[in-house]
């Protein structure tokens, strides 16, 4: 992307049953600072008036180029991959349909993207929360490595922009993965291309929800956690870390489950 460029950029939203929020998500894109070229909205075999309610949306904003699709529900991972299979944009910008997108989001994205032409994929804080890797704090425009990304994986979805030719390089989500779908497509992408993070909170995510074991897909820990092994399991695999490497991340994340089942309990 030369930096004098101005990229289309398609916004995939997959949405199941989200009467209660859909609604402040979507207006959270119309008001960006900076226009995209078309949202595309998956409606996943929602039960509830989530459907009716973007439909209306899009008759009441015909210029923002609203797409809709509507599929049988297939989890999240099929959603994401039916909305990217149609969008036209330069970049993919990915939006759960209970986040919020700060005003400048995409701005402050594309003005790094314009800067930085390398950069493939970028993604930003939430929630005000600050990354740390292991005692590291991220304080500054971060290029991730696989390794740190199996430490801990970030960003979150919704803070995601990336290069539509890493989808159609190295393909989309895995459907066969219920949770951290995410962290199995970002090893992917990290492992082939650059994939940067800029320490900022631009989005709101769940309400200002804790990160895991609160609600949603995040709440069960336990198959977030065979979703994690499934991933280190393939970076080892595709022999992106050594077995050394993986038998540390390995206990390193069952420690980690384990703590977070503490956490969660003392919640409760």
């Amino acid at each position: 992307m030369a930096p004098n460029e101005y990229p289309t950029i398609s916004v995939i939203i997959p949405m199941y049953n989200a009467a209660y929020t859909i609604e402040e998500t979507l207006y959270s894109v119309i008001n960006q600072t900076n226009k995209v070229f078309e949202i595309i909205i998956v409606d996943d075999g929602s039960v509830d008036n989530s459907l009716e309610i973007v439909k209306k949306l899009a008759f009441l904003h015909t210029g923002q180029n609203i797409k809709i699709i509507e599929k049988g529900n297939g989890g999240v991972s099929s959603a994401r991959n039916a909305g990217m299979q149609i969008a036209k944009g330069d970049l993919f910008a990915l939006l759960d349909s209970d986040d919020v997108w700060l005003p400048n989001k995409l701005e402050k994205q594309l003005t790094i993207l314009r800067d930085h032409s390398t950069i493939d994929f970028l993604g930003c804080s939430r929630n005000n929360e600050a990354l740390k890797i292991i005692f590291k704090k991220i304080e500054t425009l971060h290029k991730a490595s696989v390794t740190e990304l199996l430490i801990k994986m970030y960003p979150q979805t919704s803070t995601a922009i990336f290069k539509r030719e890493l989808y159609e390089q190295l393909g989309g989500y895995n459907e066969t993965l219920t949770h951290a779908e995410d962290g199995n497509l970002w090893i992917r992408y990290c492992a082939n291309s650059n994939f940067y993070y800029l320490p900022e909170s631009l989005v709101i995510t769940g309400g200002g929800k804790p990160s895991f074991g609160h609600s949603g897909l995040s709440a069960n820990l336990t198959a977030m956690q065979k979703g994690n092994e499934f991933t280190l399991k393939e970076a080892r695999k595709a022999k992106l870390i050594s077995f050394p490497v993986f038998s540390v991340l390995y206990i390193f994340a069952k420690l980690k489950y384990v703590r977070r089942l503490l956490i969660t309990l003392t919640r409760s």
